[in-house]
């Protein structure tokens, strides 16, 4: 087995589709399929189940793909060791984030880590939600993820980096747009977009609890999976959401925020990783994210929300 046989088994289980893999590869297709052939002869086994209108994996290429990245990724730790000598830390650092909200952080974090230790390469996983990227860590599918409190799992610990207001979006032509700041009931007749209940999302979390603290449960008629999706929708006039302050960069015409009144506590934004990660990668990395995030010096409440 040769490492261009699992390159091109790779590309082609990620694309299904033996011309846009062989793209991806700068090589001809019927080298890339001859390969695939190799492969399966070598192995004893059919990998892509194959027709004239798609390519889908075999049980037994599903079973291979996660190994045959693994192997990859090891051989690119291997070749940056290689260069950079003994004296660099080097490893793969899986970091989990949710999108939006992680905009100013992350790209910070990922140019200090890339400036300071070349030999780490940092593997961004985007849509990871805060509940769902703890239960990841936790798992140990990922290194680092970006969450938000409260963190209940004793295996986990964790770093404040950041304390996010909750603010509300509104369609520009709401009448509570006219308003500077509005009371959380003030919505309560009102339909929401929000993210789905099911993938963790603290900030749906957030919204829920902070209508039933003001006395109503939200009507939800629209879920969608990211800030972006959500935002649009509430600007096209679809409902209105709670969201968190770090996404008011998206100006999407049509959209306004609004601060509450009320006194709504901020969430806190954490790291959180696993306390028995002795990754020397994973440990560098953290000790990075401390000076380029480090946790605020004042406490904007003293008592942040804790979603129950």
């Amino acid at each position: 087995m040769e490492l261009r046989h699992l390159i091109g088994f790779v590309a082609t289980a990620e694309e299904l589709h033996f011309g846009r893999a062989a793209a991806r590869l700068h090589t001809a297709q019927p080298a890339l399929s001859q390969q695939i052939r190799q492969l399966e002869k070598e192995l004893g086994v059919q990998l892509f189940h194959r027709n004239t209108r798609s390519v889908t994996l075999s049980d037994a290429g599903a079973a291979l793909l996660g190994p045959a990245r693994q192997v990859l990724a090891d051989v690119e730790i291997a070749k940056r060791a290689a260069v950079l000598g003994s004296s660099e830390i080097v490893g793969r650092v899986v970091v989990g984030f949710a999108g939006a909200s992680s905009r100013a952080a992350l790209p910070k974090l990922a140019r200090a880590v890339r400036a300071a230790q070349p030999g780490i390469e940092l593997v961004l996983q985007g849509q990871t939600y805060a509940g769902a990227a703890l239960s990841e860590v936790s798992a140990g599918s990922l290194d680092i993820g970006f969450a938000r409190m409260p963190v209940r799992d004793s295996a986990l610990d964790t770093r404040i980096y950041e304390y996010e207001e909750l603010v509300a979006a509104l369609p520009s032509d709401h009448p509570l747009a006219a308003q500077e700041t509005i009371r959380a009931a003030d919505l309560a007749e009102e339909a929401f977009v929000t993210f789905p209940g099911t993938r963790g999302s603290t900030v749906r979390d957030a919204l829920i609890q902070v209508a039933l603290n003001a006395g109503f449960t939200p009507r939800i008629m629209q879920e969608a999976p990211d800030s972006y999706t959500i935002l649009g929708l509430v600007a096209a006039g679809v409902g209105v959401t709670i969201t968190i302050s770090s996404v008011q960069h998206i100006s999407t015409p049509g959209l306004v925020y609004r601060n509450f009144s009320d006194d709504i506590p901020p969430m806190a934004a954490v790291l959180a990783w696993r306390k028995d990660n002795a990754s020397a990668a994973v440990q560098a990395v953290l000790k990075i994210a401390e000076e380029v995030l480090p946790t605020p010096d004042v406490i904007k409440s003293s008592s942040p929300m804790m979603i129950e």
